[in-house]
């Protein structure tokens, strides 16, 4: 199929692939918050067990679920609802603990 859009002369990338809409927008600033996290704490600078790191992943996945809902996409939204439930897990441990 792609061998064939491109034999026929078809455009694959149009400027409406690179619109920013706010959906669009809260999505690049959830995935943002998620690596932002991971590498803190690949880098030795956040724990894994900072509220903050599981803080950063709940933001971010909630921002991913928002930009769902303009282009839904069920096994992003099934990755982020278990992304989400260990982050609030990781969060409840914490308080827990303390």
């Amino acid at each position: 199929m792609l061998i064939s859009a491109i034999r026929s002369g078809v455009n694959l990338i149009t400027t409406d692939m690179f619109a920013l809409d706010i959906y669009s927008a809260l999505g690049i600033v959830g995935s943002i918050a998620v690596i932002v996290a991971y590498f803190a704490t690949q880098a030795g600078k956040l724990r894994a067990e900072d509220p903050r790191f599981a803080l950063a992943n709940i933001v971010g996945a909630v921002l991913i679920m928002v930009s769902l809902f303009a282009d839904w996409n069920l096994p992003a939204f099934v990755m982020e609802v278990f992304w989400l439930l260990i982050s609030f897990y990781g969060l409840a441990r914490y308080y827990v603990r303390r």
